[in-house]
């Protein structure tokens, strides 16, 4: 007995060595593998030159409790080091953590090639490198990642190339995200063979060749989100869409898609969101609707035709439907008015017919209602603001008439009020008046009566009344409209006289009160209105002398006070007027000279008193001179015949002293003169040739010399010369005849006035307005002060009200040569140092030796060559050399965008810009702030700052389509304090985890095309 119990003893203290050899053995293991991960993540610090936000990363503690460190079983398995402006490449050793399964490297500025290093983490899932400054293509072997790999985020970077065929290779693959990069390829038809699929994103490779959808959709039997929002897809989309049974949200936006939309995707019963709007879809719209959980359905810009379905009012959990901007006809389905979740109703622009279904904002809080550009009749539903939410009410151009809903009075938050051209009448719902956060009052061209209160909103920026049955007086009341930027109150019955009180207002561009019966004297202190564009007084019985201020207002373009009963001289009225009619007063005196030009034939008729120093006008000729007497006339003809006979003398003497002046300057330059005025002039052209002298030189450039030169009664002017020589092509040339040709014909106070072009063989001389304070790059980027600006020479910050008075000045050039000018003029060099500023820092446009006229509006012209200066050129114009406005509001948007940051416009580094930079600071969730000039940043401005700079974000979409046109730009500039007034839902809707350009009220799409 006592050696088996011997032996057993033996064998258990051999299992407990053996254990605790194992243990040891393993002790040491994740000792070591502990201390290794340990030493590597201390090297990745110093890798990243020790960033602040890893301070805390030290070789005496536990790099397990680090909260960008994960670790299971003592070792790392996940390492997340987002957000924290990392600007070298990833540590190339990363690896070395094998057991490394999540990587998130996201929202930094890691540059270079795709980190192939990667590859040899073996047990990946996860990986994100999106928001980052990655370039090159996305690599042909990039299964390499692995078997294992669950979720692949390259988005936002700068990865071109398409999707290549081996990411069909990564089989377990389940999230893939290549949103906002510069894919120029193809997508592989590899990629039908990830099977585990669930969440595709493409959108926005602007740059994408057209192509259409090369997969077998049948075997994406998971996918729930698909987005391929604006990446030039072409064709139809495949009936067999239906297939893709867990689709929940799809975006196919802003493409070229044609044919109908596939009933299948109307039979999705998980599908909550469905967006194909801005392509070229037709047919009509599927009847068959069984896509229940729909939330959000946008079909808008499309040429779709037909009715909208009555299925729609089966959709009990819909809260977008927009269909705007199709052809969609017959009535709308009653059942939509009961639905119980709808937020926002939009089906402007087609050809609706019928009456309005009564129950629209009874059941649900209705919040948007854009119905406009329709053949709608009968009266408005009485409960759209029943829940008291209405933000928007936009129902212009149709035939609606009746007396609107007394529960609009209720609807406090409403911002937005168009409903002009249509029939409706009686008296306003009181309680509009009082609204705190009405942007826009526009009941133009109805039958509207009542008279106007003494309080109105006071936030109101378009206050548009016209063409009613309004009476009573203007109240004084208007005073307090501080924002009203537009007052249109033509063909109305007001009476009385203007009040002083509205001359308060600095904002105002457009006044319009003519057609009433308005009397009494203008207000003489009008010099407030420096904004002021368009006055009409016309059809009153106005009386009294013309104030002499309105010759002080710098904006004033047209000037209308004709069929009034204005007496006394017409005072100097701004040389900014284009259209002037002074017609049917009782004007006196002698015609400005300025007028005396056929353009004005039709400004002075019915003015029996008025005369003028030449025919030009079939106006009565002034006598210069008294006549004389009789008296003493015998010897007065004796003078008269000698002085003739002196005058001859010294006319034959001046002849002979001009010829021999001449014959010399012609061997000196080997050619004469070619002087064309476009105004009155008081030079000739030798004396602006004699002065461009080396020392009055004030600029220099690839077009030529710019002069400033002193002449009598006008001061300073700035000459331009383009010198010619045989080593130039016709480019310098054609830029001089480009300039005369446009500048000849355009007159407006934010561009600059061109006085006359004089040209011989070997030059070009274009004699332009001098500008006390030079361009505006000066006051930017340059650490000196201007010429007008006395002192030692340092820099001098240029404050934020002038800043926005420049961008404001700008805006209104660009706007007027875009929409005012027939035909339209683009500058195609807007830029900071083609922007000029006088002495009150108002901005004129100049140097259009690039410009061109838009002989066909709307169609694309296109140019030989792209021409322009880096981080002002529209990124269609580079890759198409195609010429449009939006190639102006591109460039105009980085303007705003250095007037904002006071950054430079090629700020970045050699492939990027401030535009660029501007984008990807908002894609990533940056914060507007940061990126503001700290120079001029102040509490009171940082509202109009951030708005600016979110203006020049969406001038320099990449996408025309999605800029604002520069009329709507120079909108927002003037009504600035107000939400950033662009949008449909919001900017991206499908990015749900990037930070949105939000609207004080709510989240918005920034997208000008469904305005």
């Amino acid at each position: 007995m006592t050696i088996p119990i011997i032996q057993s003893c033996m064998r258990l203290r051999c299992h407990f060595f053996l254990i605790l050899f194992f243990f040891l053995d393993h002790t040491a293991s994740q000792s070591q593998l502990y201390d290794q991960e340990h030493a590597v993540l201390l090297n990745t610090k110093q890798h990243l030159k020790n960033p602040s936000l890893l301070s805390h990363w030290t070789s005496t503690s536990s790099h397990c409790t680090w909260p960008e460190i994960t670790c299971t079983n003592d070792s790392v398995t996940s390492l997340t080091l987002s957000n924290l402006n990392i600007t070298l490449t990833i540590p190339p050793f990363v690896c070395d953590l094998t057991n490394l399964n999540h990587l998130d490297f996201s929202f930094n500025f890691i540059p270079g090639d795709f980190p192939t290093p990667l590859y040899n983490c073996s047990k990946l899932e996860y990986l994100d490198l999106s928001r980052n400054n990655f370039d090159g293509m996305v690599p042909n072997d990039i299964d390499k990642l692995g078997a294992n790999l669950q979720y692949l985020n390259l988005s936002s970077t700068n990865f071109a190339g398409g999707v290549p065929p081996s990411v069909g290779k990564l089989k377990q693959l389940r999230e893939l995200k290549l949103q906002y990069c510069l894919l120029n390829g193809t997508v592989a038809a590899e990629i039908d063979d990830l099977s585990n699929l669930e969440y595709l994103d493409l959108s926005s490779n602007f740059m994408f060749p057209e192509w259409k959808l090369p997969w077998n959709l049948t075997k994406f039997t998971r996918l729930k989100v698909l987005y391929l929002y604006s990446t030039n897809l072409v064709g139809e989309i495949p009936e067999n869409i239906g297939d893709m049974v867990a689709l929940e949200k799809v975006d196919m936006s802003k493409n070229n898609l044609t044919g109908g939309v596939p009933s299948g995707l109307f039979m999705l019963k998980n599908l909550t969101a469905l967006y194909l709007y801005a392509n070229g879809l037709s047919g009509e719209i599927p009847s068959v609707v069984e896509a229940l959980n729909l939330v959000d359905l946008d079909l808008g810009r499309n040429n779709l035709t037909g009715k909208i379905p009555d299925g729609f009012g089966k959709l009990q959990q819909l809260s977008w439907l927009s269909l705007s901007l199709n052809r969609l006809s017959g009535v709308i389905p009653k059942s939509l008015g009961t639905l119980p979740a709808l937020k926002d109703f939009r089906v402007f622009f087609n050809m609706l017919s019928g009456t309005l279904p009564p129950d629209f904002g009874r059941y649900s809080k209705l919040q948007t209602f854009l119905i406009a550009s329709n053949n709608l009749t009968g009266k408005l539903p009485e409960n759209l603001c029943y829940n008291r939410v209405l933000l928007n009410l936009t129902i212009y151009d149709n035939n609606l008439s009746g007396e609107l809903p007394e529960s609009l009075g209720n609807c406090s938050g409403l911002l937005d009020l168009k409903i002009q051209n249509n029939e409706f009448s009686g008296n306003i719902p009181s309680g509009i008046w009082t609204f705190l956060n009405l942007s826009n009052f526009m009941v133009s061209h109805n039958k509207f009566t009542g008279v106007l209160p003494e309080r109105l909103p006071w936030n109101v920026s378009r206050f548009e009344i016209g063409y009613n049955q309004f009476s009573g007086g203007i109240p004084r009341g208007v005073s307090s409209w501080t924002n009203l930027v537009v007052f249109d109150a033509s063909k109305n019955y007001f009476n009385g006289s203007i009040p002083q009180e509205l001359t308060a207002l600095p904002r105002l561009t457009t006044l319009l009160l003519d057609q009433n019966q308005l009397t009494g004297q203008l207000p003489s202190d009008v010099i407030s209105w420096k904004s002021l564009v368009n006055l009409n007084l016309s059809q009153n019985q106005l009386s009294g002398h013309i104030p002499n201020a309105i010759g002080q207002l710098p904006a004033l373009n047209q000037l209308d006070l004709s069929e009034n009963e204005f007496s006394g001289q017409i005072p100097y009225l701004p040389p900014t007027i284009t259209n002037l009619n002074l017609s049917f007063n009782q004007l006196s005196g002698r015609i400005p000279s300025e007028y005396e030009n056929s353009v004005y034939a039709s400004s002075f008729l019915g003015n029996s008193g008025l005369c003028a120093d030449t025919p030009t006008l079939n106006l009565t000729l002034c006598n210069s001179s008294p006549q004389r007497t009789s008296k003493g006339s015998s010897w007065s003809t004796g003078l008269i015949i000698i002085l003739v006979v002196v005058a001859l003398l010294l006319a034959l003497l001046a002849s002979f002293l001009f010829i021999i002046f001449h014959r010399k300057r012609k061997q000196a330059s080997g050619n004469s003169w070619k002087f064309i005025s476009f105004q009155r002039l008081n030079f000739t052209e030798f004396s602006i040739v004699s002065s461009m002298t080396e020392q009055n030189v004030i600029g220099s450039g690839g077009c030529g010399t710019v002069y400033r030169v002193d002449v009598d009664d006008l001061g300073y002017v700035a000459v331009k010369r383009i010198r010619n020589n045989r080593n130039l092509d016709q480019k310098l040339e054609s830029s001089f005849h480009a300039e005369v040709r446009i500048l000849g014909n355009i007159r407006h106070t934010n561009i600059v006035r061109l006085m006359c072009c004089i040209s011989n063989e070997d030059s070009m001389l274009l004699v332009y307005e001098y500008l006390e304070n030079h361009s505006l790059d000066k006051w930017l980027h340059q650490n000196v002060k201007p010429l007008a600006v006395s002192g030692a020479v340092n820099k001098v910050v240029l404050d934020w009200p002038k800043r926005l008075k420049i961008a404001i000045g700008v805006a209104q050039g660009l706007s007027y040569m875009h929409h005012d000018c027939s035909p339209p003029v683009v500058h195609r060099d807007v830029k900071t140092s083609n922007i000029l500023l006088d002495a009150q820092f108002n901005a004129k446009v100049a140097d259009f030796g690039l410009a061109r006229m838009l002989n066909n509006p709307g169609e694309l012209n296109t140019m030989s060559s792209v021409i322009g200066s880096f981080g002002y050129i529209a990124p269609e114009y580079v890759q198409t050399t195609r010429v449009s406005e939006k190639i102006d509001v591109f460039s105009f948007g980085v303007v705003l965008l250095e007037l904002t940051t006071g950054k430079e416009a090629n700020f970045g580094d050699q492939n990027s810009s401030l535009s660029e930079f501007a984008w990807r600071h908002i894609l990533i969730g940056g914060n507007v702030e940061e990126l503001l000039d700290k120079d001029v940043m102040e509490a009171s401005y940082l509202d109009e700052m951030c708005t600016v700079f979110k203006l020049g974000v969406m001038c320099t979409a990449t996408l025309p389509a999605t800029r604002p046109s520069m009329k709507e730009a120079l909108q927002i500039l003037l009504t600035l304090g107000e939400p950033f007034p662009y949008g449909d839902k919001n900017f991206g809707h499908h990015y749900d985890d990037i930070p949105l350009l939000k609207n004080s009220k709510e989240d918005t799409r920034l997208d000008v095309d469904d305005m």
